[in-house]
């Protein structure tokens, strides 16, 4: 039996420990948190978990081989570097750290300890998602155009990161994994619209070595909240839409082709091809749910990591470009390759 403590229980720590309960061969060990009023809600909910407020607390407990980090980002590295130093596979909410210094020694301590380090990137663990990833691989979609993403709602706001630390990181994570494609240049613009508050609004485009580009929309200001993800290929175009209930994902096969109308006077015609929309059978399984599970297997050695450390440190090192963009009003920023894909 696996034990895991969950570090924070504050917006999705509770949803962690319900998922990790779920879990068959995983139980729940440790809730911590610093705040008493979180630990007086997780004592009533769950009466059989040890509710503590002092993380050492948990990394002495020879019982707890995982630890779950959910709280504030500036913490997300000196809580999982201890919890890797004492010998605990770790898994941490995304973004992985808050630079990629940082997620870099993560990566580092948890492969020369051999233990697993996971980043909690979970709409990669959706059926949509992963549905998205099939019909690329198998060449459904063609030729990849564009991937446009729109995130935006009213609220929440954080005190310690941005919008695009907040928001976009799930769609970084969503175009690496589904794409399999690494950018090499970022844009982003970004501003605040609230005094003393970080920024709330930015647009990222990034480039590829390919023809594909991305645009990412994060917004915590829209009056309205959409999750809204469009992929365009040459033969077919992919809509997620998150908030659609029953069926989130459309196939569209529609698309142009470019003809030569004449041979003799090489006229290029477009010809724009418009045919049936349907929705794709996809597994319904809660994606919290599958990633936990997920977490224990590759604990146990029986599975890789899908969102390991490497797919972290690749998001991070777009929004420290991206930040940087957004400091030089949009200028464009290089990214380094790596060799390693987000997903």
């Amino acid at each position: 039996m696996i034990g895991v403590a969950v570090v924070g229980y504050g917006y999705w720590g509770p949803n962690l420990v319900r998922n990790v309960r779920e879990v068959d061969g995983a139980r729940v060990t440790h809730v911590v948190d610093r705040r008493e009023d979180r630990r007086a809600e997780a004592a009533v909910r769950h009466p059989d978990v040890a509710v503590v407020a002092d993380f050492a607390t948990v990394l002495d407990d020879p019982d707890v081989h995982a630890v779950i980090v959910a709280t504030p980002v500036s913490s997300h590295y000196p809580l999982a570097l201890a919890a890797l130093q004492a010998g605990r596979h770790v898994l941490i909410e995304k973004p992985i750290a808050a630079s990629a210094a940082e997620a870099r020694h993560l990566v580092a301590e948890a492969e020369s300890r051999g233990l697993t380090l996971l980043v909690d990137h979970t709409f990669v663990y959706t059926g949509a998602v992963r549905k998205m990833r099939e019909l690329v691989e198998a060449g459904e979609l063609g030729e990849l155009y564009y991937f446009d993403s729109t995130r935006v709602n009213l609220g929440l706001f954080q005190s310690d990161v941005n919008v695009m630390w907040d928001l976009a990181v799930h769609d970084l994570s969503i175009l690496g994994f589904v794409t399999g494609e690494e950018p090499v240049a970022v844009s982003a613009m970004a501003m605040s619209n609230i005094d003393g508050q970080p920024e709330n609004i930015a647009y990222l485009t990034l480039l590829f070595e390919s023809s594909l580009v991305a645009h990412i929309n994060v917004n915590w200001l829209a009056p309205l909240k959409v999750r809204r993800t469009l992929l365009s290929g040459s033969r077919r175009m992919v809509v997620f839409d998150d908030v659609v209930p029953g069926e989130p994902l459309k196939v569209y096969d529609r698309g142009v082709d470019l003809v030569v109308d004449n041979a003799d006077r090489y006229d290029l015609l477009v010809n724009y091809r418009s045919g049936d929309v349907w929705s794709p059978r996809i597994d319904p399984s809660e994606a919290l749910k599958v990633e936990m599970s997920h977490f224990v297997g590759c604990i146990r050695g029986e599975e890789a990591p899908i969102t390991g450390g490497a797919a972290g440190v690749a998001v991070v090192d777009i929004l420290e470009a991206a930040t940087e963009s957004a400091r030089r009003k949009g200028s464009l920023v290089e990214l380094s390759r790596t060799g390693a894909l987000l997903g």
